[in-house]
């Protein structure tokens, strides 16, 4: 079922990968903070933003490999759906503490929403893939799609902002 696919997953995993590798430059930058605000913002957005990238490079793995049926490959997709909805739960508390910065409306949607979002995608992808439904590819397509998503925004905005709180010092 997953065969067609493969040019796909191929494209979004070497994007996450990429991507994994720019966001190191993020922290570079990052590293004038204070410690306190360094924690805080490393733990609460840094890190949720390589796991969506992480996350994309996995779903590619996953697909991409040359399982004997399609079972193996939705039992991890929805283990893995399941990780990141768990974590996804745990970081919208972390980032509340985080002093760094502060979300509202659609900074919210983007940061937490749209990886709840995908993450329920991929529990359904794989899910569908151990029953066979022909509708599983694309919700594991959308959950690669949120996931590179919300992590470019992600990066996107913690740079400008890390920027922004850079040249007020």
């Amino acid at each position: 079922m997953l065969h067609d696919w493969t040019n796909l997953f191929t494209l979004t995993g070497s994007a996450g990968g990429a991507l994994i590798g720019l966001l190191f430059v993020v922290v570079t930058l990052g590293s004038g903070l204070s410690a306190s605000q360094s924690e805080s913002a490393i733990r609460g957005f840094v890190t949720p933003i390589l796991v969506n990238f992480s996350g994309v490079l996995f779903q590619a793995i996953v697909v991409v490999a040359p399982w004997p049926s399609d079972h193996p490959a939705g039992v991890l997709l929805v283990l893995g759906g399941l990780t990141g909805a768990i974590y996804r739960l745990a970081t919208i508390r972390w980032k509340g503490k985080a002093d760094f910065m502060a979300l509202s409306g659609f900074d919210w949607v983007a940061y937490n929403g749209v990886p709840v979002i995908a993450n329920a995608s991929l529990i359904a992808g794989g899910a569908g893939l151990m029953v066979e439904d022909a509708r599983a590819p694309y919700a594991i397509a959308a959950a690669s799609t949120l996931l590179l998503a919300a992590g470019i925004y992600g990066a996107w905005d913690l740079t400008l902002r890390t920027l922004k709180s850079r040249s007020k010092t």
